[in-house]
């Protein structure tokens, strides 16, 4: 809700010391400023300052200048919906390409770099203040080179430039803007900028000609510190391993740092980690449970269930909270108050698969049916609104819409806010039951923080909270918890299809192959975890209740569309995104590393051998394009671009993981899977990649938790295996796999197999033969078996999956006596 803009102090300053490797934008730039020489002198002097304005600032909104009747631009070309989104404007825009590079050296003038993405709040302000401003347009057009990039399309380009402006600037964000020497060195950058000067501050015309000014009197200033601060930059973001070992005490000290400062950050009110605003980074729910089963393994109760309150805390105020969509399901990107109550409205696909998946592990946690419900009402969620027919999961929807037909303005959270009034006329005698429930006030009820509207733009409006339990509410009203329910499933029907008569936020249909991963994920783990829930459980709306078995369906059709789509069987390589067709921009790390992880998911929970066989492709292929061989870890592009300045290694876990840390995870998850020799290539090579960063796990591991769970899975001996044997298609097998996953236990591989299939057994003799002897000595006459191995044993093979589920059960027990 809020946008912080930089403005330039002096130009970017050569340092002494390159900073070390880069876990976050504000520590390399804590390590810059610390070692920055005398500023350059320089004519460009306006104070440093971060500007925050609400979203109902000048403009208030996104607009299309389409009809204005202007000419489209070139980007009327693009398939990116961000790009499409600025073709009528008046500013010569140019796509990232040589086209653009080309003509900024024909006429000697700086680039303007503006990126954003299409569902950006702030990315649509400055596009009504200044890209729809014919006079802007003009001193864009005369004095620079404009060139437009969608990060989500180009983040390789977005990672450069957010990099140096977060470094040298101190804070980032988007839109963001940056200017550029002719040959792609950066000269200046911030963020948003208003069009007019305001507050003792620049507005983005005095930037425009204060840049040209320096270009003209100062240039070989600017372009010798842009020089100095890329190569700067380039040796600390590609940091080499000095041992290929990883030390015996990091996996100790990495994870319990990270969960001391995790707890010391938690909110024991409103649950959640860190201050306002609040993002659900679920990084931090997955280590947090993670040690949560260690506790548990060591048999530390009392600690364990300290760390389970924390999360199911966390979890329970963001369900309940505005941050979680009550009438259409999902979650919006963050709230800007401590309670979860008002959102940024945004919905991005990212979030919704990792929410997902930490809810699927709690409910296996707990059993309670509260967290399988939310899962449900993600996925549905998905599955509804935000799925092509071919199968490919869309990216993004947007903040803003318009509040009706024709309004020459939209404004950001339309769709989802609600009068009283529309809620009483919508719901009639039901109305003042749900009025309670979801505390709908005539004035309006986001009054709960001094920070959830800040600047009444929503007066009078509602947004959905439970501020108490339903049970309570059922208990006030004298009826029973199911009655309560189904009336308020009732009431959210009601206004979902209310709501659809609304104009809708703008749907960003790309599909990027990192996220449809993470969501991959989810949907495959739900299929199977989600069959533990008791016999009979009821749903309301806005979830469906579905036999969970159709979300291993929808995870099958969109990897199959990204196999068909995305990628190219006889180079083994992958595109970035789909829109219209593929687009030209090859995958990067975290295309490769979320799809195998999604993969392996779709194997352990589905049993097809194409994806295990995938994986492991799309792994050879990601060591060959990404790794560095020499110095460990992997870089995030291929390299092969020039007008890529950087290629970095990266390893901070925030609203997305790294792919570093990703990658971890998969190579110590396929090393279980296959036999000795490439076991043991794929243990090396997560052994390097993790002395890569161990200086920054040991001294800002909160930075990295995904990455200190994988450190702690490298340190366990051997990882647990679940090899189920027998037929696939029978009902037993069936039931074994949904005993194989009713505990939470992530060191446990599942192995399917059905040794009447020469391919799979094919597969196992060449890649696994102890796998393969299992499968052939299984008794025959069961149509499954389960053997449980660990520590370079296996236990008695079961043929019960209540009998697996006592065996899992002992493994945990036993584990707990050898710590004692």
């Amino acid at each position: 809700m809020a946008a912080s803009a930089v403005f330039f102090s002096n130009l970017p300053r050569p340092l002494r010391h390159p900073p070390r490797l880069l876990s976050s934008t504000l520590l390399l730039r804590n390590r810059l400023a610390a070692s920055s020489s005398t500023p350059a002198r320089s004519a460009l002097r306006v104070l440093a300052a971060a500007a925050s304005m609400s979203s109902s600032g000048p403009g208030g909104g996104s607009s299309s200048s389409e009809a204005g009747g202007r000419k489209p631009n070139r980007l009327a070309a693009e398939h990116s919906p961000y790009l499409l989104q600025h073709a009528h404007n008046p500013v010569d825009w140019y796509p990232w390409g040589e086209e653009a590079f080309e003509k900024a050296r024909r006429k000697d003038v700086p680039i303007f770099l503006s990126i954003g993405y299409s569902t950006c709040h702030w990315c649509h302000v400055m596009e009504v203040e200044s890209f729809e401003n014919d006079e802007i347009a003009k001193i864009l057009n005369d004095w620079f080179v404009s060139i437009k990039v969608d990060r989500e399309e180009r983040p390789d380009v977005d990672k450069v430039y957010m990099t140096y402006v977060s470094a040298l600037y101190g804070g980032g964000g988007w839109p963001l803007t940056v200017f550029l020497s002719p040959n792609l060195k950066p000269l200046m950058g911030g963020t948003y900028f208003p069009p007019d000067d305001k507050y003792g501050r620049p507005g983005f015309k005095t930037v425009l000609r204060k840049v040209k000014d320096a270009w003209e009197t100062k240039r070989d200033t600017l372009e010798q510190n842009g020089n100095v601060v890329i190569e700067q930059l380039r040796d600390a973001l590609s940091a080499k391993a000095s041992s290929q070992d990883v030390p015996n005490d990091l996996a100790v000290i990495s994870v319990d740092q990270c969960v001391e400062k995790l707890t010391s950050s938690y909110d024991p009110k409103f649950g959640g980690f860190g201050s306002v605003p609040k993002f659900p980074r679920p990084v931090e729910d997955c280590i947090m449970l993670y040690k949560f089963w260690k506790h548990l393994e060591a048999g530390q109760v009392s600690e364990a269930q300290n760390i389970m309150k924390m999360v199911t805390h966390t979890l329970q105020c963001m369900a309940r909270g505005g941050v979680h969509d009550h009438i259409g399901g999902g979650f919006h990107r963050y709230s800007v108050d401590e309670c979860w109550h008002v959102p940024h409205f945004e919905k991005m696909l990212y979030d919704q698969g990792q929410i997902a998946n930490v809810y699927l592990d709690t409910f296996l946690i707990t059993g309670d049916e509260c967290y399988s419900s939310v899962v449900r009402d993600v996925l549905d969620y998905l599955r509804r609104d935000m799925i092509g027919e071919e199968g490919g999961i869309y990216s993004a929807e947007d903040a803003d819409s318009a509040e009706y037909e024709g309004a020459p303005r939209k404004r950001e959270g339309a769709f989802y806010v609600w009068t009283r009034k529309e809620i009483e006329d919508a719901l009639g005698e039901n109305a003042e039951l749900f009025k309670n429930h979801y505390y709908i006030k005539s004035s309006g009820n986001c009054d709960l923080s001094r920070m959830s509207d800040p600047h009444n733009e929503f007066n009078g409006k509602n947004v959905l909270i439970e501020r108490k339990q339903a049970s309570l509410m059922a208990s006030k009203c004298g009826k029973s918890i199911d009655e309560y329910s189904q009336i308020l499933g009732d009431c959210r029907q009601k206004l979902f299809d209310d709501r659809l008569k609304r104009p809708r936020p703008h749907l960003d249909d790309k599909v990027i192959v990192s996220w449809n991963g993470l969501a991959i994920s989810a949907f495959a783990r739900a299929s199977q975890i989600l069959k533990s829930g008791p016999c009979g459980t009821k749903f309301w709306f806005p979830v469906t209740g579905c036999n969970p078995g159709e979300y291993l369906g929808v995870a099958e059709k969109a990897a199959r569309f990204i196999k068909e789509k995305l990628y190219d069987s006889s180079s083994n390589r992958l595109n970035h995104s789909y829109r219209n067709g593929p687009a030209k921009v090859p995958g990067f790390l975290d295309d490769y590393a979320f799809l195998i992880n999604g993969l392996l998911d779709l194997y352990e929970y589905g049993g097809k051998m194409e994806w295990l066989m995938w994986a492991a492709q799309l792994q050879a292929i990601q060591d060959e394009l990404f790794l560095d061989k020499q110095g460990g870890g992997y870089f995030n592009t291929p390299g092969e671009d020039p007008s890529v300045l950087l290629r970095v290694k990266e390893d901070y876990d925030g609203a997305e993981p790294s792919g570093n840390s990703v990658a971890a995870i998969n190579l110590i998850r396929l090393s279980s899977l296959f036999d000795a020799a490439k076991s043991d290539g794929y243990k090396r090579n997560v052994q390097h990649l993790l002395a890569v960063f161990q200086t920054r796990l040991r001294e800002l591991s909160i930075a990295l938790p995904l990455m200190c769970c994988a450190v702690d899975m490298l340190s366990v001996p051997s990882r647990k295996q679940v090899v189920l044997v027998g037929n696939k298609e029978s009902t037993e097998f069936h039931d074994m796999v949904v005993a194989a996953f009713s505990t939470y236990d992530p060191n446990r591989t599942v192995i399917q197999i059905d040794p009447r299939n020469m391919e799979e057994m094919g597969f196992w003799e060449s890649n696994n033969s102890n796998i393969a002897q299992m499968a052939r000595s299984s008794s025959p006459e069961k149509p499954a078996v389960a053997h449980v191995c660990q520590d370079f044993k296996c236990s008695p093979p079961v043929t019960s999956p209540d009998a697996l589920r006592e065996l899992l059960n002992k493994t945990v027990a036993a584990a707990r006596s050898s710590s004692a």
